[in-house]
């Protein structure tokens, strides 16, 4: 076994192109070989397979093997992209290719325009380190047939990815410019599979850059699509370390907000993320240093980005300090402004959210004469909704103008979060007023997590097979009116390892495997009635009262 896992290493380390990268392993296997047990267990982790390459590409930590992310996997990522777009859509396929500020990005996206090119495709490169709604644009504004962003989004310092997006012929009408979804990962993969090995996939140098005016193509572009209105509106913006400020800063401006205050410490990229725990706007603590700046400066609202800008959060000021929107707040913000957009203009569409996002958003839809749609978690289904107008997820993931960006946009999310606050702000009001006005005309729909981390991995499974073999007929104290197993598909969603659980009254739990971390993920949402403007305190305190027993209830029904 461990003779056999030494020559892995070495055959390795032979084909690597990154000299250190070589000499990782070289000091691992070194350790290895003279009875260093830590060092065997490290290799046999790197070497216990390839890093998969699925619907959302590769991610991983940044280091030498083939079981995590570094230059020897993503030239055979490339190399087994570019088989794929060779065989299914032509010889003369054209990509584009971006990248984030993390450490190696730049790199891995140079390599893949190399390999591109070598191969006889069209490779585009972003001219600078651009946020990943940038990426997406170009996908569409090019007609590329792919596209690649090598980010990983607000994952930890340590992690790097590999995102691939699908255009021109490669892709349906629905899905030009969106994530892969399968076959198509398992296709790619296929390919991956059978690539040469690394320092025998061919490069060659020639690819274009493209020109900084994409910027200002996408800033253009954008800013077409709001209205007109008012633009007073002091904003304190943190980019999270990451690349954010390179279309934020001049899409706000250029839009009329001249009173933009950044984050000193968070504005520029750096990859160790200093300054959070965790680079994503959703973590506790990650607003603080924005929140002191807000708070010096006396801002209207915060507005974060993370590391690759395709996500968006917000902060408000409250009598009592500052406080954050949840993601399904601002998917009914900017929800009602687009749906209200929408009914102006005689516009007919859809609005769409995943399923485990606030049922609320459906309810926006119908009060605008919009239709609705539920999708799977993630914008790989979500852009792909039908005469899709807006969508969002949870996770603080908003796709405002899906015939720009068919992807979540953390940028545009931004921009139209800003005009909305200003037009409140002209008016004497602010967000939270929208939040009122949605929840006096539909009811207070409290969504939260319960989420249960775990060190056995057989536990998640069994957590699911107990729960559908042994379903709860009652939840806060209401009979459960219905437990669709998600497993088995319908005519409207594809089969996912979920169970979606109703009470008579209306309240819901989503039950899922996560898919990135060893956890079991719930989805809660109360719903309380609002009779009118008067008993909206009441009704949000009995629906936070409901909701802490809704998730005492879902903890004891997880509990094996």
């Amino acid at each position: 076994m461990t003779t056999h896992l030494f020559d892995d290493v070495a055959a390795w380390i032979g084909a690597d192109p990154s000299a250190d990268d070589r000499a990782e392993l070289e000091a691992l296997l070194a350790s290895a070989k003279d009875g260093d047990a830590a060092a065997t267990a490290e290799l046999e982790d790197r070497f216990s397979g390839t890093l998969q390459f699925g619907t959302a590409g590769l991610r991983g930590v940044m280091e030498a093997g083939p079981n995590r992310m570094n230059a020897a996997v993503v030239r055979r990522a490339a190399a087994g992209l570019v088989a794929w777009l060779k065989e299914k859509v032509a010889d003369d396929f054209v990509v584009v290719i971006g990248y984030d500020a993390r450490y190696h990005s730049e790199e891995f996206a140079r390599d893949t325009a190399a390999i591109v090119t070598a191969a006889g495709g069209t490779a585009y490169l972003m001219p600078t380190k651009l946020p990943t709604p940038l990426l997406a644009y170009a996908v569409r504004k090019y007609g590329a047939d792919a596209g690649v962003m090598v980010t990983a989004s607000h994952n930890p310092p340590k992690d790097n990815g590999y995102k691939v997006y699908l255009g021109g012929r490669a892709a349906s009408a629905n899905g030009n410019g969106v994530q892969i979804i399968p076959p198509v990962d398992s296709q790619i993969a296929a390919a991956i599979a059978a690539a040469p090995a690394a320092n025998e996939v061919p490069m060659s140098d020639g690819w274009n850059v493209i020109d900084d005016s994409i910027v200002a193509d996408y800033v253009a572009d954008t800013l077409a699509r709001i209205p007109d209105g008012p633009r007073e509106l002091k904003i304190v913006y943190t980019a999270m370390h990451g690349v954010g400020k390179g279309l934020v800063h001049p899409l706000l401006a250029q839009a009329g907000f001249t009173d933009v205050v950044d984050v000193p410490s968070q504005i520029e990229p750096d990859p160790d993320f200093p300054t959070v725990a965790f680079p994503n706007p959703e973590e506790a603590g990650a607003l603080d240093e924005a929140i002191k700046v807000a708070q010096e400066v006396g801002a209207d609202i915060i507005i974060a980005s993370d590391p690759d800008a395709d996500r968006c959060s917000a902060a408000i000021p409250t009598p009592g300090g500052w406080r954050q929107l949840s993601g399904d707040e601002i998917g009914s913000i900017l929800g009602e402004q687009a749906g209200a957009a929408a009914r102006e203009a005689g516009t007919k569409g859809s609005l769409a959210s995943s399923i485990v996002s606030s049922q609320m958003l459906s309810k926006i839809a119908e009060h605008h004469g919009l239709d609705y749609h539920s999708t799977l978690t993630g914008f790989k289904w979500i852009a792909r909704a039908e005469d899709i107008l807006f969508g969002y997820e949870e996770a603080i993931g908003f796709c405002c103008f899906p015939d720009l960006v068919k992807d979540k946009d953390g940028v545009s999310a931004a921009l139209m979060l800003a005009t909305t606050a200003a037009k409140m702000k002209a008016g004497g009001q602010s967000l939270q007023d929208v939040l009122d006005a949605l929840a006096i005309r539909h009811g207070v729909y409290l969504t939260a997590p319960v989420t249960v981390r775990v060190e056995d991995l057989s536990i998640i499974p069994a957590t699911m097979a107990k729960l559908r073999s042994q379903p709860p007929t009652e939840l806060l104290g209401l009979p459960v009116a219905s437990i669709e197993d998600l497993s088995e598909g319908s005519d409207d969603l594809p089969p996912t390892d979920a169970l979606r659980i109703r009470t008579c009254e209306g309240d819901r739990v989503i039950v899922r495997p996560s898919g990135t971390e060893p956890k079991v993920k719930c989805y809660l949402e109360v719903i309380v009635p609002v009779a009118d403007a008067a008993s909206l305190p009441q009704a949000r305190e009995a629906a936070r009262e409901r909701m802490e027993r809704f998730k005492a209830d879902v903890s004891a029904m997880l509990t094996l």
